[in-house]
């Protein structure tokens, strides 16, 4: 069952459409296969799936794992709509400080392949979210980093100004002041 994958303004970040399969009953879809995202560019196996459930107005992120417990992700709405967004962090990147968006949802089904080496972040739009992460890491809270969602030098189009966060979430540096060991090509 064939995937479509399309190369975004950044070509590592990969918008993923499955196939989808309708008929009386509902529809069918696969979402993940191994030998298809490996020839789309996307070595790496899954090794941990990760769930989140979010309200309107909810931002999470920027987040990401420093090296060596860098992960790669694939972001999948299961219920409600979200923005999501991922930011070059890798140092001497020609694309270095600059994100993609998409909109992702359950009714599209569009997924986001996220890689190493970019930080990571999303916001609800609709009334709740779920959400999927599958990730080619497993978690490491003393890898774990992140950025200011609204680092001035980023200027991200966030749908909202004045999003819910985390403490942690609000407490983060802007990508100047943040703890990256991600290089270009290494």
């Amino acid at each position: 069952m064939p995937f479509s994958f399309k190369k975004l303004a950044i070509p590592e970040v990969l918008l993923i459409e499955p196939a989808v399969f309708p008929d009386t009953r509902g529809a069918f879809a696969e979402l993940y296969k191994y030998p298809d995202f490996f020839r789309a560019g996307i070595p790496k196996q899954i090794v941990q799936i990760n769930y989140s459930r979010s309200d309107r107005y909810v931002l999470r992120g920027l987040h990401y794992q420093k090296n060596p417990m860098a992960q790669g992700k694939i972001m999948s709405v299961l219920s409600g709509e979200i923005f999501d967004v991922a930011v070059d962090i890798r140092q001497g990147s020609p694309s270095y400080r600059k994100w993609v968006c998409e909109t992702l949802s359950s009714a599209n089904m569009k997924m986001l392949y996220i890689p190493e080496g970019f930080a990571h972040g999303f916001c609800v739009l609709s009334e709740k979210a779920e959400i999927t992460y599958q990730c080619t890491n497993t978690y490491s809270p003393e890898h774990e980093r992140g950025i200011l969602w609204n680092d001035p030098d980023l200027a991200i189009p966030w749908p909202l100004n004045h999003p819910l966060l985390s403490e942690k979430d609000g407490r983060f540096p802007p990508l100047k002041n943040a703890d990256n060991n991600f290089v270009y090509g290494m």
